[in-house]
This record gives structure tokens, C-alpha cells and sequence, in this order.
């Protein structure tokens, strides 16, 4: 269960498209001055050190984040993630990744909120001494639960302000992990019917995360969308799939 570690992967193809995407929702949240939490159920460590050994041992943002490093003709959703990617890198050499906890923190304002959980116990250590390098700002705006996040959510909404997104990315390296999740966004828009819910999964050749798609497009909600990548050589070393989704379920009007 404590196996997977996200430095391994982080800033690959499967990050591009799950960052580039949750930037893009974040900058429409902050469209409204009305306040909103985040809810991150699978957090990591925050950021990640691309030439240390976990994330050195098999490269895996070299054919993500890497292949669009030096690129100035990208379109606009890829151009604003890149260029968040590089205030982490200010002399230009691609070293740091923020992971979704830090993307999301440079877009909150004074009163949003962010809750991130990590459930591993290594993991959330580091993402706690990461977050205490911040400034008071980024401290007072979140909170961390070193527990499940798939249930610690629930206590979560609906979050204050009646307003808000759901991160849900597991690693899926248990199967249970397609129905926990599916069972989490069902939970989460009856208790949460204006949220907005980012699930995050490998397209692989597994009857869960077929029936996991199929699900998640099926629910009853104001409107959903279905993005997918799929690139030609590189193969995630955990999942074994170079064909990643993030299914996007927008509750009612929020």
C-alpha cells in the first residue's frame, strides 16, 4: 500500500495533463470573488527535487514536463502551466516540480482555502516540512491530514463557502482504488451538489478503469467532461500505460 512514491513520476505526461488542466479550472474559480476550498485527496509531497534519486531513476518528467521545457509556441492552456512550472526554476534549468498542492497554492487568494490529505506516512512528513518553508500566508490557508483521504473528505463537505474543487488522483496501484474513487464522487455531490470534482486515471487495460469511466460519465450532473493523453513511446513504470484521463464532473451551479 506504501509502495508508490510520486517522485518517481513526478512532472510526466500524466502530471502535464492533470496540472495543466487544474490551473486552467483554477484561474475560471478565481473568476468570482466569492471564496472556495480545494480539497486534494491524494497530495504527495508538494514539490519535488528532479535530480534526486527517486526522481532520477527513471526520468519520467524527461518525456512530460521535459519535452515542453524549451518550447515558446505552445498553446495557451499549455503555455500557463509551463510558465508556473518555471517561476520554480528561475535560472532556467528544469529542476523543481510543484506538485498539484503548490500549483493550487499560487492561484489561492486571501480567503480561499486549501486541504490537502497523504495518507503515506513518509510522504506527508515531507509535504509538512515543505509547507513550513512557505510564508504565514500559505500556512494559514492550509490544512494537512496525514489519514485517507477518501474518507477524510467526507468531513469536508460542503466546504464553507458553499464553493469549491476536488482533487482525486490516486495511484490505483489497488484496484479498489476505481470503485473508492467513484464511491467518493458519489459521496461527494450529495453532501456537495455545487462542487466541482477532478478525477484523475490511467487508461489501461483493466476492466476497472473501463467501468470507472463509464460510471463517472453516467452520473446525474449539470455537465462533465472527458480529457484524455496518449503519447506514443514513454510507458509509466507503476501502471504500465502511456494513455492517461481526467474526468472533470461539474455539479449544479455554483
Amino acid at each position: 500500500m506504501f509502495s508508490y512514491r510520486h517522485a518517481f513520476h513526478a512532472g510526466n505526461h500524466a502530471d502535464v495533463l492533470k496540472h495543466a488542466v487544474l490551473i486552467h479550472m483554477l484561474d475560471y474559480l478565481n473568476r468570482k470573488d466569492t471564496p472556495y476550498w480545494v480539497v486534494d485527496t491524494h497530495a504527495g509531497a508538494g514539490l519535488y527535487a528532479l535530480d534526486s534519486d527517486w526522481a532520477a531513476k527513471n526520468a519520467e518528467f524527461a518525456d512530460g514536463i521535459g519535452r515542453l521545457w524549451q518550447r515558446d509556441d505552445l498553446p495557451p492552456l499549455l503555455a500557463s502551466y509551463l510558465e508556473r512550472v518555471r517561476r520554480y526554476n528561475p535560472d532556467g534549468r528544469l529542476r523543481h516540480y510543484p506538485g498539484s498542492p503548490w500549483l493550487t497554492l499560487d492561484a489561492l487568494r486571501d480567503r480561499d482555502r486549501l486541504r490537502l490529505f497523504e495518507m503515506h506516512p513518509t510522504e506527508s512528513d515531507v509535504l509538512v516540512g515543505n509547507l513550513e518553508q512557505l510564508d504565514k500566508t500559505a500556512l494559514r490557508q492550509t490544512t494537512i491530514y496525514a489519514t485517507d483521504g477518501f474518507e477524510g473528505m467526507k468531513a469536508l463537505l460542503p466546504p464553507p463557502p458553499r464553493r469549491g474543487l476536488v482533487l482525486i488522483d490516486p495511484s490505483y496501484e489497488d484496484k479498489q482504488d476505481y470503485r473508492r474513487t467513484l464511491n467518493a464522487v458519489k459521496e461527494g455531490l450529495k453532501r456537495f451538489a455545487t462542487g466541482t470534482y477532478a478525477v484523475w486515471y490511467p487508461l489501461v487495460q483493466r476492466r476497472e478503469a473501463t467501468e470507472l469511466a463509464r460510471h463517472l460519465d453516467n452520473l446525474q450532473v449539470k455537465s462533465w467532461l472527458h480529457v484524455s493523453l496518449t503519447v506514443k513511446k514513454f510507458w509509466c513504470q507503476v501502471l504500465r500505460t502511456n494513455h492517461v484521463g481526467l474526468e472533470i464532473v461539474y455539479g449544479t451551479v455554483g
